[in-house]
């Protein structure tokens, strides 16, 4: 309306027509940046399976449908995202095709054995993938995968093996090289741009949050919703940094800063997490002291990043932040001792409470501080040499991966026996669809539910090749026509493929058409084959959504809670493990066992919340415990001060460890006992080196992370009663 008014308002005809085209490039940009890049997308699918139809069938392949078949299920919105997947798809056929290779040698013509071989390596393949994830994923996929695919056909056609295997690894070839050049050729998508886009917009959301925590905006719920979201952001990140490096040599080059940076974030989202939940214990009580002395310095760190937020987010601007940061930070030592003065008369008891409250201000000023000079850094494309090698550790629960192989192994083994025992025509191509529906649907959080919607979309597969057999292809001519009758039924089925809630039915008309009645070289008219061959699909779908569903259901509550023990065991990661490198480990082990508990569990219900108040306090006590070691292993001269120095350290992180391995209220009790005698200790040390200054400032520090330790662990909201476990 407003665009219509300013046109009519405008008599000079120039200045009309220039209002209307500087209001369809709006538009047009605005169709671009939403619309159309599901357009492009759904042309370059197309485009790319129909031109593997066409090199497979002009280098005169056996079957072009496998090429096809291969592009629908590497294509993504980004050129990086299919250059990382044909990479590690390269590689899981090879040894797939090894692997089908060498069960056929083995258990030549001995159907069972070799049944029973092949469902043990798809399993072992499919648990590795869910072990490993990301693009390192499909790569234990495909090994899997392509070993049924290429042997089951032939496995009492021994002599055909070795062709069978060296034809389908060319048809696969083919597909993987159709779908990368098309990704990279055709109006390109750089996931590297996409990478700076949301490196820009997690710097201004983190900055404006940080801002809204520190002027005490933000209510429990609300803080706890956005920082499993600052998680899933911080798993996801690591996912788009290992594809962009395929596809730009300044990302790969600049890899390691890009690591660097996201560890840089987790340490302030820690900081920021800490220095809230003081805040909110301090402020349990009511109005204090405290709260007046310390809140002066958050409104002004609050006023400070709201006015950073409200300019430009570019690398000149991140250098300035960084400047006022340190500035700030500078003053903020004196400015405490200053505050803290009146205290020491006036309310001697509560200055833990701000001691701690202080420290916690200056590290996560110090973290941001760091993040924002990394952020600047890669904005500015200067060459940096890393300081370190930053490595962000993947870590999945040994339960998950063992039912996985065993889901694996039952599906197969159910399908296998049947075809074997029955000697159904078509029972290898079922088996073969068990594989592929354990693999696809082995790290979805409801793997029944998609596999019942591929299962659907295979019926609509076979019904749509039953009519394109029968009265398409018999009636037309030459390769042009062929592309036109087919690249609508593709392109319905990538768009399907594209919606999340639908997903699933998208992906089984996609593979199925091309798997069951894409054309190839020389075309046989068997609709009855084909309906049986789509008979045998359907069935190995149901048969392994229904075990999904009953033998392996999606929120087993034992499984969730040994993923919540990995998750608890990560204080003991931090108590025990050897402090070089420990800080980097502890944090994205953990943020990573908790991106699997938010796929498993449904957003806002009573299990999530649970399980985000685990990880919350175990970040929290965590990071103050590695914080506390490095303190005391800088302060180690106090052990010939306080016989009872390395005693106390020792036995409060047993007892720490003992709480978050079997919480209760008796392991609550020990574990408050010993950091209360550790806090007496340390006070003791800090009489003694109270006129030198830099020691003084040691067991400050060291008081600090004791003093938080404590109030984690007293906080009435901790899961460490019986309904918290």
């Amino acid at each position: 309306m407003k665009r219509q008014h300013l046109i009519q308002q405008t008599s000079d005809p120039r200045r009309r027509w220039g209002v209307m085209l500087r209001a369809s490039a709006s538009a047009s940009r605005d169709w671009a940046a939403s619309d159309g890049l599901i357009w492009l997308h759904l042309l370059k699918t197309v485009t790319a399976a129909l031109l593997a139809l066409g090199i497979a069938m002009l280098l005169d392949l056996q079957q072009p449908r496998t090429a096809m078949t291969t592009v629908f299920v590497l294509m993504q919105p980004f050129s990086g995202m299919v250059l990382a997947k044909s990479f590690y798809r390269i590689i899981g056929t090879v040894v797939g095709t090894v692997a089908a290779l060498v069960l056929g040698a083995v258990f030549v013509q001995q159907p069972e054995l070799y049944m029973a071989g092949l469902t043990c390596w798809v399993g072992a393949c499919i648990a590795a993938a869910v072990r490993y994830r990301h693009f390192r994923w499909y790569g234990f996929v495909l090994a899997g995968y392509t070993a049924a695919l290429i042997g089951v056909p032939t496995v009492m056609e021994p002599n055909a093996l070795f062709l069978a295997a060296l034809t389908r690894a060319s048809e696969v070839a083919v597909g993987i090289v159709c779908s990368s050049a098309v990704s990279a050729l055709i109006v390109p998508q750089r996931s590297s741009l996409a990478l700076q886009r949301g490196l820009r917009k997690r710097y201004l959301d983190f900055t404006a949050f940080a801002a809204q925590v520190l002027g005490g905006k933000v209510e429990r719920g609300m803080f706890e919703a956005r920082f499993a979201d600052l998680v899933d952001g911080i798993v996801g990140f690591e996912a788009t940094r290992t594809f962009a490096a395929f596809e730009d040599p300044g990302m790969r080059s600049r890899s390691q800063r890009l690591a660097r940076l996201n560890s840089e974030f987790m340490d302030a989202c820690a900081r920021l997490h800490a220095l809230r939940q003081l805040i909110k214990r301090v402020q349990a009580g009511g109005p204090n002291a405290v709260m007046r002395a310390i809140t002066p310095y958050f409104e002004d760190l609050s006023r400070l990043l709201v006015r950073q937020t409200a300019q430009a987010c570019d690398a000149a601007h991140a250098a300035r932040v960084a400047v006022e940061l340190r500035a700030f930070q500078a003053m903020l030592p004196r400015r405490v001792r200053e505050t803290r003065r009146p205290l020491e008369s006036t309310a001697s008891d509560l200055l833990a409470d701000f001691d701690t409250s202080a420290e916690l201000l200056y590290r996560f000023v110090d973290e941001f501080i760091r993040y924002t000079d990394t952020y600047a850094s890669l904005e500015h494309g200067k060459p940096v040499k890393e300081r370190q090698t930053v490595r962000y550790v993947s870590k999945t629960n040994g339960f998950v991966v063992g039912l996985t192989f065993l889901r694996t192994v039952v599906v197969m083994a159910i399908v296998g026996a049947f075809w074997i025992e029955a000697d159904w025509p078509s029972g290898g191509l079922a088996v073969i669809g068990a594989a592929l529906a354990c693999a696809l649907t082995s790290t979805a959080p409801n793997a029944s539910k998609l596999t019942l919607q591929m299962a659907v979309g295979a019926i609509f597969a076979t019904m749509t090749g039953y009519l394109f057999s029968c009265y398409v292809y018999p009636n037309i001519e030459g390769f042009p026509l062929l592309c036109a009758t087919l690249a609508p039924v593709l392109a319905f089925g990538a768009f399907l493929a594209m919606r999340p809630g639908v997903s699933g039915y998208g992906v089984g008309f996609s593979v199925f058409f091309c798997l069951l009645a894409a054309p190839d070289n020389v075309v046989i008219y068997q609709p009855d084959l084909l309906i049986n061959n789509g008979i045998a699909i359907v069935a190995a779908m149901l048969a392994a959504s229904l075990a999904f569903a009953v033998i392996f259901p999606a929120q087993m509550p034992w499984l969730i809670g040994k993923i919540k023990g990995s998750l608890r065991a990560q204080v003991v990661l931090a108590c025990r493990g050897e402090l070089r490198g420990l800080n980097q480990y502890f944090q994205s082990s953990t943020h990573d066992l908790m991106a699997q508990l938010r796929v498993l569990l449904t957003k806002r219900s009573r299990q999530h919340r649970d399980a985000l108040r685990w990880m919350l306090v175990t970040l929290e006590v965590g990071h103050a415990v590695i914080d506390l070691r490095n303190e005391a292993a800088h302060a180690a001269y106090a052990e010939a001060m306080q016989p009872r120095w390395r005693t106390c350290l020792e036995q409060m992180q047993v007892d720490i460890s003992g709480l978050f391995e079997q919480p209760g209220a008796r392991s609550l009790a020990r574990a408050l006992a010993s950091v209360g005698v550790t806090i007496d200790a340390v006070q003791a040390v800090l009489q003694s080196v109270h006129a030198d200054r830099e020691r003084r400032h040691d067991m400050q520090r060291i008081l600090g992370c004791l003093h938080f330790i404590r109030t984690a662990l007293l906080d009435k909201d901790a899961p460490f009663n019986a309904n918290g476990r």
